[in-house]
Formats: structure tokens, sequence, C-alpha cells
């Protein structure tokens, strides 16, 4: 098995982040934060609409691979389900910490499922407050990934989320994408089960892999609150972000150009079925403009948008703390 170092070397080591839509913002903090237990690690806003937020929840440092992100754009409409939409975030926890989850989300009146298996994992699906699907995975592999808990979260440090474990897609057939995820990102399939067919990078252990299915039958999906945004897949650095986007357009991507997101670089994406992919740069990271003990507390604005701050905070909606139960 790949060491998380080997892993590293590669351009693509695995999930950054994924960003989501969420309905009004206060019922997102206190869903992810309150009851999930993540840290509020950066409160700022949508950099191509600055009149909603962009919440990002991680560990307790920010780690790259450990983040989900939202734009709460309550007045959009729910999502439509069908093919070209990335379809399921999955978190990984520590094995034996499912029983755990299952007692706290039944109380919280969270939509849970039964326990299922996948891929030798036991898998926790549920739902957000405005349908996002999640699923909670008992990870082995995640234990051996950077993580540091959060000693403020309402949650127990051995049962916490420790990051993302992937991500499932559903196309409209599965060869298109294949083909790119292969030549674009030098992915490789890692397993084949009821339906699901898994690529990923190295092993496509924790936070390396995404899961496909195709669904010829389906109508398109489309964008609406409760549905992922897009995927965004980490890079080490410049360079290697640089190549990844040789490779995207020579096997018929149209990457944007690279797009300073001040914590991080951005390149954008959709891959031939249709889901938004962003390659993200692991730096300089959530502690460049705040002090590390005080992330997400106050509403950070990139330094271009600083002079429209009063404007800006006016449009938005108060947040404050969530209730820990």
């Amino acid at each position: 098995m790949f060491s998380y170092h080997e892993i590293m070397t590669n351009r693509i080591s695995g999930l950054h982040h994924v960003t989501a839509i969420a309905g009004p913002a206060q019922e997102n903090l206190d869903f992810y934060s309150g009851i999930l237990g993540l840290r509020l690690v950066k409160k700022s806003v949508n950099q191509d609409d600055p009149t909603t937020y962009h919440l990002f929840y991680a560990d307790a440092e920010g780690h790259p691979g450990t983040d989900i992100t939202f734009f709460p754009w309550a007045d959009l409409a729910p999502r439509r389900d069908g093919y070209g939409l990335s379809t399921e975030v999955a978190l990984a926890v520590a094995p034996g910490s499912l029983d755990f989850w299952g007692g706290r989300l039944a109380r919280m009146n969270a939509r849970i499922s039964a326990i299922e298996e996948r891929f030798g994992e036991k898998v926790l699906p549920f739902a957000d407050p405005h349908g996002l699907r999640l699923a909670l995975v008992e990870s082995a592999s995640s234990l051996g990934r950077p993580f540091v808990p959060w000693e403020s979260s309402p949650v127990p440090p051995e049962h916490q989320i420790r990051g993302l474990e992937g991500a499932r897609m559903v196309e409209r057939e599965l060869g298109e994408t294949v083909a790119f995820l292969e030549e674009a990102f030098g992915f490789r399939e890692i397993a084949d089960e009821d339906g699901w067919k898994r690529y990923g990078v190295g092993e496509g252990v924790s936070g390396q892999y995404v899961d496909l299915q195709a669904a010829p039958n389906e109508c398109r999906g489309a964008w609406g609150t409760g549905s992922v945004h897009h995927l965004a897949w980490r890079v080490a650095d410049d360079a290697a972000q640089r190549d990844v986007r040789e490779d995207v357009a020579k096997a018929g991507g149209q990457p944007t150009p690279v797009i300073d997101r001040f914590w991080f670089k951005s390149v954008y994406f959709r891959e031939p079925g249709g889901v938004l992919f962003e390659l993200a740069t692991d730096g300089p990271g959530f502690a460049v403009d705040e002090a590390a003990a005080n992330l997400g507390e106050t509403l950070v604005l990139p330094p271009w948008l600083e002079s429209s701050r009063p404007a800006i905070e006016a449009a938005l909606p108060k947040l404050t703390p969530p209730t820990v139960r």
C-alpha cells in the first residue's frame, strides 16, 4: 500500500474539498458545526457572488482534504436529481464510530438510513437539513491521514469526522468520464460493486477516490439546494497545478485560467459527464489571514473585496454560534 508521503508525490493526491449548495446559512452552521462537530475554519463570501456566504468546515487546522464548504443560496429551488451530478459526499470516521453517530443523529432528528456495507466498510447514509446526501464511513485508512481534532467540538475526539472519504457521481454513461479520469488525472479502477465503480489515485483509500454509476435512463440533473456544486482535487503547488491543467486540456477539457482564491489557487472545468471539477493547491492555507486559534470567528474577505466590506456585510444575514448539544 502507498504511504501518505508517496501519494503526495503524485500530481493529484485526492480530494481537496467539496462545495455544496445550502439553504439558510444559520441552519447550515447549526448542523455542520453544532451537530456534526466540524470547526468553522473560514467565514467568507462567494467571490463570484459576494452577497452570499462561503462557509468552510474542517478539522481543527483546516487541513486540505478535511473541508466541506457551502454557498447558502436560500432562495434557490431544490436540486433536480439525474445524471451529470455528484450525488453524495462521504465523510470518514474511525472504525467503531457508527453506533455513536447513529444515536446522535437520531436524537437530533436528522434524516438517517440504515447502516449498510460498501466495498467492505460500514456506512451510515443520512441527509443534512437542506437535502444534501451524506454518508459516514468507518474508514480504517483514515487513521493514517493528517487530522487534528477540534477541542471545542461537541463530538468526542475519537468519533470526530476525520475528513472527506470520497464522493459519488452519477453519469449517463461512464466511458468518457473514465477515460478522462485515467488520462488527465492518472486514476485507475480500484473496485467494482453493485453497479458502482470506484476510481482513485494510489490505493484509492480515504480521501483518494470517487465512485461512479451509470444512469442511462435518467434525465440530466440540475443544481439546487441540497446539491454538490463541485468537487475540488488536491495538487501540491503551482507547478503541479500547471501540469494537471495541461493534461486536462489535452484530454479535451476546457480549464479556466488559474484563479487566486487567496487561501489556495483554483482551476475549474467540467469533466465529460458534466460534473464541475476544481484543481486546488494545498497552500497557502486558511491561517494566511487569521490566527490559527481564531479561524472562522470573523468575516474574512480577500484583499480585493475589502473596499466593498460595508455593502457586503449589509447584504449578509447575521450568524450566531450554534448551540452545542
